[in-house]
């Protein structure tokens, strides 16, 4: 093969997000599936692309795909993930990585059985405030970490598909998983214990979801996280991390698009830093594409997706039960690293 090329499943906003970065890095979009023919055709044709796939079926027996990004509603990945897996395709799959635990763990099966790349689309993982705020925590500056606590909340709209429970929709799934990956980067640990409830209005958009859920996590060494995610609320994305010397506040730290503000607080100084508005898509596609040229295993893979569905799964648990909820123990993921910011391949989407 001269080149890798790539083929989208899903064609909303995040795939075109995704086709909108792979042509800015010059990579070959052979097609797209959608949710039906139609949807393909009229995708294809919108999209300027060469071919419409009328099946995953038919996506995965196309030999000139070697890459596929699904961005696709939740409960689509595991089937999808799977079949594309098991046909020798490298997948980037968008979070949540599936629905269930065993979903994906038979997404990494496949993965380690076939010989190819699996990906979760975390793209912070690339984003330099967020990595630096991971620097911070591991430099000891803040001290002992002690605390995390976030906010991340939009308003849904009416009939949105994160909105139907049996499809993994809910906040926690959406927008939660965000606060969770962020305090297991920066605490470099895994949750013991977690708590939480949710709350709804009567709201009609609420009729299967809750509208807002408060978490709390526990995780080793005397530490705690706490976050409340919702889809009824005016929009936020924060965090705070505070250790027994300092604190690090970043503010929008969880969006795609606009300046995030980074507030580091040392004893008595406070250094305040602004990070412009940045390409957080094509970065991760040009790793993951290193990741297959070089016969690496990418950072976020299927275990960093597995720790988070775990604890989305025992946040939803201890929401039924009014209690709080043991998380199970499981193989501890590498985690994100500050160098991953200034990441760059040399040989992008080229000879494999």
């Amino acid at each position: 093969m001269s080149q890798l090329q790539a083929a989208i499943i899903g064609a909303g906003f995040v795939g075109r997000a995704h086709i909108d970065a792979l042509r800015r890095l010059v990579v070959p979009v052979l097609g797209v599936v959608g949710s039906s023919p139609e949807r393909s055709e009229s995708s294809r044709s919108a999209l300027k692309l060469e071919r419409a796939y009328h099946s995953l079926q038919e996506l995965a027996a196309d030999p000139e795909v070697h890459v596929v990004h699904i961005c696709t509603p939740n409960h689509r990945h595991f089937e999808q993930a799977s079949t594309l897996l098991r046909a020798g395709k490298h997948v980037l799959c968008e979070k949540p990585m599936a629905v269930t635990e065993a979903e994906c763990e038979r997404m990494i099966d496949a993965c380690r059985e076939n010989n190819v790349k699996l990906m979760i689309a975390y793209r912070l993982y690339f984003e330099k405030a967020n990595l630096g705020a991971i620097a911070a925590a591991k430099s000891g500056k803040l001290g002992d970490l002690r605390f995390f606590d976030s906010t991340f909340s939009y308003q849904v709209r009416e009939g949105n598909i994160r909105t139907r429970a049996e499809l993994g929709g809910g906040p926690v799934y959406d927008i939660g998983i965000y606060c969770i990956n962020a305090a297991r980067n920066l605490f470099r640990d895994e949750p013991t214990e977690v708590f939480a409830f949710g709350a709804k209005s009567d709201d009609p958009r609420f009729r299967e979801i809750d509208e807002t859920v408060a978490v709390t996590m526990r995780f080793p060494n005397h530490r705690v996280a706490t976050f409340v995610c919702s889809f009824g609320s005016a929009a936020t994305s924060y965090y705070d991390l505070v250790g027994t010397k300092g604190s690090l506040c970043l503010d929008n730290a969880f969006e795609y698009k606009g300046i995030i503000e980074q507030w580091l607080t040392i004893g008595d100084r406070t250094i305040r830093r602004r990070f412009p508005k940045a390409d957080q898509f094509a970065p991760e596609l040009l790793y993951f594409s290193d990741c297959i040229v070089e016969n690496r295993e990418p950072e976020p893979s299927g275990k960093e997706g597995l720790a988070d569905v775990r604890i989305v799964r025992a946040i939803h648990r201890s929401i039924q039960s009014d209690g709080p909820v043991k998380v199970a123990a499981g193989e501890a993921p590498p985690r994100a690293e500050p160098s991953q910011a200034s990441a760059r391949v040399t040989r992008p989407y080229l000879p494999a």
